[in-house]
């Protein structure tokens, strides 16, 4: 437990250094008037680090399965929430995905204001019916760019074995978007848990399930989204 620690906190400590070398291209790309590509370019490679730092100094790495479900064109990806990795690792794993994100992601210092550039779907919760019309034309203009819009259904980060259940938001994405929908589920919780705090070494795994066609009732999709990523699970506990 101590070695776990220890290896969590040299990783944190790795985290801040490599996140202040990007401090260095916020003036530069502000003063290019914010090029949306090279920023999520330079997003990525953020990304790329801190995944490199996750394997070499905590020993945790991930492995994909199921990649031949990926679709060619831009879809709506919906993905179980168990830890911060995931929120990061989709940035690489679909490099021009816009996230849907809580407003709370861009305090982030430094990588928040890359993240406000990218841009991602960024919604206030508070706003209500606001917030859902926001993140419904932000993501049709997302898709209407040629990139993959990733929503967290579940609204919030959840322990590694309670149920699959979406919130309020994707129903309606699925319902109006009209593209299909890439379901996802990982097992981060294992290795880095809702609290953050700790990371330990071992292999998250992300498994790419068969998409679903759009056009059926909005309730029936998420009722067959959640029992896809249920059956999927007791594997990857």
């Amino acid at each position: 437990m101590h070695q776990i620690k220890l290896k969590s906190r040299l990783f944190d400590a790795f985290l801040v250094c490599w996140t202040a070398w990007f401090a260095l291209g916020v003036p530069v790309f502000w003063l290019a008037g914010s090029p949306r590509k090279a920023i999520r370019a330079a997003t990525r490679l953020w990304v790329r680090g801190v995944l490199f730092g996750l394997k070499h100094v905590v020993g945790l790495d991930y492995a994909e399965a199921g990649r031949d479900m990926i679709l060619a064109e831009p879809c709506l990806i919906v993905c179980n929430h168990q830890s911060t990795w995931e929120t990061l690792a989709f940035l690489v794993l679909f490099p021009d995905v816009a996230i849907v994100a809580k407003q709370e992601l861009l305090r982030i210092p430094i990588i928040g204001w890359y993240l406000r550039k990218s841009p991602m779907i960024i919604i206030d919760r508070e706003s209500g019916s606001k917030a859902l019309k926001a993140m419904l034309n932000e993501s049709r203009e997302a898709l209407a760019g040629g990139r993959s819009v990733l929503i967290f259904p579940e609204g919030k980060r959840m322990k590694e074995r309670e149920p699959i259940r979406f919130k309020r938001g994707v129903e309606l994405l699925y319902a109006k978007l009209g593209v299909p929908v890439l379901p996802v589920l990982v097992n981060s919780g294992k290795f880095w848990g809702p609290g953050g705090s700790s990371k330990r070494g071992g292999t998250i795994t992300v498994s790419y399930l068969p998409p679903i066609l759009p056009g059926m009732p909005a309730e029936l999709f998420v009722r067959k989204a959640e029992a896809q990523m249920e059956a999927e699970r007791p594997g990857l506990i």
